[in-house]
């Protein structure tokens, strides 16, 4: 089963997502956004950029 991104409204009034597994573990969250509308644009930019995104450690 492919990952999910849940999108919802924090205790402040907020809007963030997490990404989950197949299996239903959270494997990402996001920082609060002040919109719906932000919090989609911030799901797009993840399903853009982490496909390719490099693993650096430090």
């Amino acid at each position: 089963m492919a990952g999910t991104f849940e999108l919802y409204s924090d205790s402040s009034g907020g809007h963030r997502f997490r990404l989950k597994a197949g299996n239903g573990e959270i494997i990402a969250s996001s920082e609060s956004y002040s919109s719906k509308s932000a919090a989609l644009a911030g799901i797009e930019s993840v399903r853009r950029n982490a496909a390719d995104a490099e693993v650096i450690e430090s």
